[in-house]
């Protein structure tokens, strides 16, 4: 293994001609250049150096290594710039996941805010749903990710999440089963025993039977879909009533249905990372914007 400082002798001595000027150029001593071009041959098992007079020249082999080593130096050099950017937050590049609902109103926030504190920071988004995002993560596709649970269930082993926001439960239904008063007055989801539901992605459909569970019924399913604008579509064409959190409402709200907040009922919004801390400055840079605009 070459030693990087025996290297730059020798690439020093090749640009400035003689161990004098090497040694100025590095701030070392002669003493000191010339030990490390003694290592550097030992090192390699090569001539490198020819003494001429009073004075050294470089071998041909000398001639490429110093060529090579000038180029290695370089690399070095870029390489080391480019991680100081990422430690200051100057450069960089964080991958996120993000499930649907959060990409369309939270993750725009936290570009805008990362724009305005860390410019040189730039974001890469993949939607998906928290599974998905946890063999991302566990994968090393992307960096960190938006997430959510409802109450009871866990991370995946290796998952790390700090929740960030409750995001509450609305009960949504059509204009015409609407239960009237304020429109912040909370629901009672046995009133609607007998009617038809729409569910969503599964942990969602776990809750939903969950609620209902505590409410004395089950709800008879009659359509399922992951897409919130399919689900709200449906509900105001009087094919059923469903349970959405308020990320999907914020994201789109359909004028057609009403929405009702259901006491205590809740979803745990979660940045999270995969693997022990520290993270790179970029990912909790990052991490940090997502909490501050999803509070």
């Amino acid at each position: 293994m070459i030693d990087v400082r025996r290297l730059e002798a020798l690439v020093a001595l090749h640009r400035t001609g003689t161990v004098s000027a090497a040694a100025a150029e590095l701030h070392y001593g002669q003493p000191t250049i010339s030990h490390h071009l003694r290592r550097l041959e030992a090192e390699t098992g090569s001539v490198l150096l020819q003494r001429v007079g009073r004075g050294l020249r470089l071998t041909p082999d000398g001639e490429r290594l110093a060529i090579r080593g000038a180029e290695v130096l370089a690399l070095l050099a870029r390489a080391e710039a480019e991680l100081t950017a990422s430690t200051s937050l100057q450069a960089g590049q964080v991958r996120l996941a993000a499930f649907p609902s959060a990409a369309a109103t939270l993750v725009p926030a936290a570009v805008a805010l990362l724009a305005e504190r860390h410019p040189g920071l730039g974001l890469d988004l993949v939607e998906a749903e928290p599974p998905e995002a946890a063999a991302l993560l566990r994968a090393g596709t992307v960096d960190l990710a938006l997430t959510f649970a409802y109450p009871g269930q866990t991370d995946t082993e290796g998952v790390t999440s700090v929740a960030v926001h409750d995001d509450r439960l609305s009960l949504v239904v059509p204009h015409e089963l609407d239960p009237g008063g304020p429109v912040d007055a909370p629901v009672d989801l046995a009133r609607f025993a007998g009617t038809r539901w729409v569910t969503g992605c599964e942990r969602c459909r776990g809750e939903l039977m969950a609620l209902c569970a505590e409410a004395g019924f089950e709800p008879r399913i009659a359509f399922a879909s992951d897409d919130y604008v399919a689900v709200q579509s449906l509900v105001a064409s009087g094919l059923g009533v469903t349970v959405l959190p308020g990320l999907a409402l914020r994201a789109h709200l359909n004028p057609d249905v009403v929405c009702r907040p259901i006491p205590g009922a809740a979803r745990t919004i979660q940045v999270t990372t995969y693997g022990a801390p520290p993270h790179p400055a970029a990912v909790d840079a990052v991490a940090a914007v997502l909490a501050e605009v999803s509070g």
